[in-house]
């Protein structure tokens, strides 16, 4: 599984193709679309057309109050069509917009979680967030306005063409080699301008950046007394970003007033022309006013269509780094025919001569020649020094990598043969560092057995020990934890995974140094719930606190990816091997 590219996406609009493939769902919404975009289309145009008619029968003289009234009646309900066609337009196409990009982000996460853990060491999480948020918001102006402008724009511009054609040709021959150069500066500032655009934005995302960082470590900030840097810092990034919008304003400034020049002076021209043609009698007095109208909103659509056509290559560069979000294959995948689990389960596990490296390591062997059978019900704790394999077996066990050599089963079944979802539901893991997420007690209780009521739910805090602190919480388990569980303890925290743990009800028990890193009182807490736990229980227990390692049936030290000595703590502790080490350093004082 490759990392995603930290390059500029390409912005070949083929790239769009995701865009239609999610768009093209919606067949009616689409065709209500297209067909209110040609009416608007038409009716613009027809508007010089009517205003034409009013200076003919209404300003030029001879007309009757009846042909005036009817050319004014004939305006009106070109308007009032325009009216109704924008709105229908502006409706449908903003709800595909949004619609589209609902859809895209949904296939996206969806994808997403079935991406193996391989794939989120080697690419950024923020970087993955960014293109589900940022990028799709892209593609959502794409798909609710660029494409729309774009196609107005188009019909309008050939429409007001044939319509120039037809009152004139000799001046549609003239405005026809004006507005190339109207739009070629156009154009060349306009890419000028956006280049400033993505600078100014760029600035403000360090700013951004820089916000997020320095409020989410502000007890770092004020412990080490950095205020008055820190407001440098951000006074510095906020100076550069108006350095970068002055730049952008200047240039804005500057384009505003060669294109109001080339304009106007070109109308002016061409005006002065068909006065000519007017005084000759060649031209009525309404048709040069609907040729001069027709001809501002032909150079007009002219120029929209180089702006947008800008806006269509972002869209497709987003398109495209979404597109290589959904190329990633899943390295971990059900087979085509999984093997059942036996039933009831056992919560037999066995390790076979398994080696592995993990993939952005792999000149480290994490196994060697790994072999360990662990019976159903029986609790082993795992030791050993930093970097021996020990949380190797978790990774492997729940199937977030395969080994390279050799063969990891869960009652009898090879664990590459089985899904990995019903192998998962065999396991309940507490890790060291427990993920608390921003929702409510309940929540996070019941993440692992969703249905669960809340009178099963108090049955498992009262095992955890958390029922105390969770029924003086201020909503009870309805209460809103925090980003992270800011709201609780560490220990509460873990106490907390207890419960989710005891509640999931697996066979199979993965503790990871649970109890670490705890205060006295807060370890007998989590201690006593721990043993409620492992219970009735296949349990592997990565060690770190001597009680666990004292509780366990039997003790696997590891070095090297390799076990090294076996046996229990009073057998291990006489030998005088790497766990007597072990312990004099780590539990001396028991």
């Amino acid at each position: 599984m490759a990392s995603i590219p930290d390059v500029a996406p390409s912005r070949r609009i083929g790239n769009l193709a995701i865009v239609w493939r999610h768009a093209k769902r919606y067949p009616g919404r689409i065709a209500i679309a297209w067909a209110a975009l040609a009416v608007t289309s038409a009716a613009t145009i027809a508007i010089p057309y009517s205003f034409k008619r009013v200076v003919d029968r209404g300003f030029a003289g001879g007309g009757s109050e009846a042909a005036v009234a009817g050319a004014f009646h004939y305006m009106l309900m070109i308007v009032v069509v325009l009216a109704i066609g924008t709105a229908v337009r502006f409706y449908y196409v903003s709800w595909l917009g949004e619609r589209v990009v609902a859809d895209i982000r949904e296939a996206v996460q969806r994808h997403l979680l079935g991406l193996a853990p391989r794939f989120y060491e080697e690419n950024r999480p923020s970087e993955i967030a960014s293109r589900l948020t940022a990028d799709t918001a892209q593609i959502e102006t794409v798909v609710g306005s660029t494409v729309s402008i774009a196609l107005r724009n188009a019909f309008t511009a050939v429409g007001g063409l044939v319509y120039l054609f037809a009152i004139s040709p000799k001046l549609a021959g003239m405005l026809l080699v004006g507005i190339p150069l109207i739009i070629a500066p156009i154009a060349l500032l306009g890419r000028k301008v956006r280049d400033y655009s993505r600078t100014s934005q760029d600035r403000i995302a360090d700013v951004g950046s820089m916000v997020t960082e320095t409020l989410g470590a502000m007890k770092i900030v004020q412990a080490f007394g950095q205020e008055r840097r820190e407001a440098s810092r951000f006074a510095q990034a906020v100076e550069a970003t108006m350095a970068a919008a002055q730049k952008r304003i200047a240039l804005r400034a500057a384009m505003t007033a060669i294109v109001i020049g080339l304009v106007f002076g070109s109308i002016t021209m061409v005006l002065w022309e068909g006065a000519e043609d007017v005084a000759s009698g060649a031209l009525s007095g309404g048709a040069i006013a609907a040729f001069v109208l027709t001809g501002g909103i032909v150079a007009g659509a002219f120029g929209a269509l180089t702006e947008v056509y800008g806006d269509l290559l972002r869209g497709a560069g987003a398109a495209g780094r979404l597109s290589e979000l959904l190329e990633e294959r899943a390295e971990i995948a059900a087979p085509a025919a999984p093997l059942p689990l036996p039933e009831p389960p056992q919560g037999r596990l066995a390790f076979e001569h398994v080696a592995f490296r993990y993939p952005t390591r792999p000149e480290v062997a994490a196994l060697q020649d790994f072999s360990l059978a662990i019976a159903p019900g029986e609790t082993v704790a795992v030791v050993g020094p930093s970097g021996a394999g020990k949380s190797t077996l978790f990774q492997l066990l729940q199937r977030f990598y395969d080994p390279a050599e050799g063969r990891v089963t869960i009652d009898g079944v090879d664990l590459t043969a089985a899904d990995p979802t019903a192998v998962r539901a065999r396991l309940a893991m507490v890790p060291q560092e427990t993920v608390i997420f921003g929702t409510s007690a309940r929540d996070n209780l019941r993440y692992g057995a969703w249905e669960a009521d809340d009178a099963a739910i108090w049955r498992a805090a009262e095992a955890a020990n958390a029922a105390d602190f969770l029924r003086a919480l201020p909503e009870g388990l309805d209460t809103f934890l925090g980003e992270g569980g800011a709201r609780l303890s560490g220990g509460q925290r873990q106490r907390v995974a207890i419960a989710r743990a005891l509640l999931r009800d697996a066979p199979v028990l993965l503790l990871d140094e649970a109890t670490s890193a705890l205060d006295a009182e807060s370890e007998r807490l989590v201690q006593d719930a721990l043993e409620r736990l492992m219970a009735n229980r296949t349990t592997i227990v990565i060690a770190h606190r001597l009680a666990t390692v004292r509780a366990a049936d039997r003790i696997v030290v590891m070095d090297a990816g390799r076990i090294v000595e076996e046996g229990t703590h009073t057998t291990l502790s006489a030998r005088g091997g790497l766990y007597a080490r072990l312990a004099s350093l780590q539990f001396h004082d028991a």
